[in-house]
């Protein structure tokens, strides 16, 4: 029998992201990616992203989590914000490790006169330096060098984020007692939960229960959460390829693996949910 587990996605920040890179992080206006929620599901599992992590031997494979029918509802669709970030420039002091990798600054770090010191142990700032070098490496004769220019300059980035959003997740299977050993995972995680980046964390109790019946049905059968502003919804549901209304979006999972992120393209279909006599209530905290 077809059963569906429930998961609410509710929080200050969302941010699920579909081509985020390091100076823009992106996130999708509307609703969470499966991608999203297929990494939250497993990192509740203790799944690790080489999947080699020997911790959990008993984690999920992620391919069995990708197989999940997956569904979503945006009752409370929010704002979308954007965070400006910068990140390096300035000035710090220069510590004695970046000497020994970096020659040029030797120079301008010269001991002064022990009466001159600020303290016992000394501190110099050094124009336009920051941070330790990334990249060193050792050259012919064995001494570390740093092998690529290193940059001074402050590096502008930005987040985008959904703020006050809330969303109802669905993931459907004919396994129940996969489902729902997912449930407690979400109620006892392995790992740390976020809402699409660790700048996230979830405000509410993320498992709704595990029901029987397709996602469609069972998020038609559903409540509007508390806190909800659409009254019919926005819906997004996976289908079989090429059905009638359906379209490509590229965010099925193949691999997490920081190193070797892979992703395909899945069918999906948009419409308006009608909540005419829900059964499934929510906890009002």
């Amino acid at each position: 029998m077809t059963s569906t587990l429930l998961i609410r996605l509710a929080g200050p920040l969302q941010a699920w992201g579909t081509l985020s890179k390091f100076k823009h992080r992106d996130t999708d206006p509307d609703r969470p990616t499966k991608s999203g929620v297929i990494g939250l599901l497993a990192a509740a599992d203790g799944h690790d992203r080489s999947e080699t992590d020997p911790d959990y031997p008993d984690a999920l494979p992620l391919k069995t989590l990708a197989g999940l029918r997956f569904g979503v509802r945006a009752d409370r669709p929010g704002v979308l914000v954007r965070d400006y970030h910068t990140v390096g420039g300035g000035r710090f002091p220069i510590r004695p490790r970046d000497l020994i990798v970096d020659e040029r600054r030797i120079p301008a770090a010269q001991l002064p006169p022990e009466s001159e010191r600020p303290t016992p142990f000394g501190s110099f700032d050094v124009p336009d330096w920051y941070g330790a070098p990334k990249y060193i490496a050792p050259d012919s004769v064995g001494v570390l060098r740093t092998d690529k220019p290193l940059g001074r300059s402050g590096l502008i980035t930005e987040r985008w984020y959904l703020s006050d959003s809330a969303f109802v997740a669905a993931v459907q299977h004919n396994d129940r007692v996969l489902l729902e050993r997912l449930a407690d995972r979400l109620d006892h995680p392995r790992r740390l939960l976020w809402l699409g980046r660790k700048s996230c964390p979830p405000a509410e109790r993320l498992n709704h229960g595990v029901h029987d019946g397709d996602l469609t049905t069972v998020l038609a059968s559903t409540a509007l959460l508390p806190n909800a502003t659409e009254t019919e919804p926005f819906s997004w549901i996976e289908t079989y390829p090429r059905e009638p209304g359906s379209v490509l979006v590229h965010d099925q999972p193949e691999s997490f693996d920081s190193r070797n992120r892979v992703h395909i393209q899945r069918w999906e279909r948009r419409e308006r949910m009608v909540i005419a006599n829900p059964t499934i209530a929510w906890e009002v905290s």
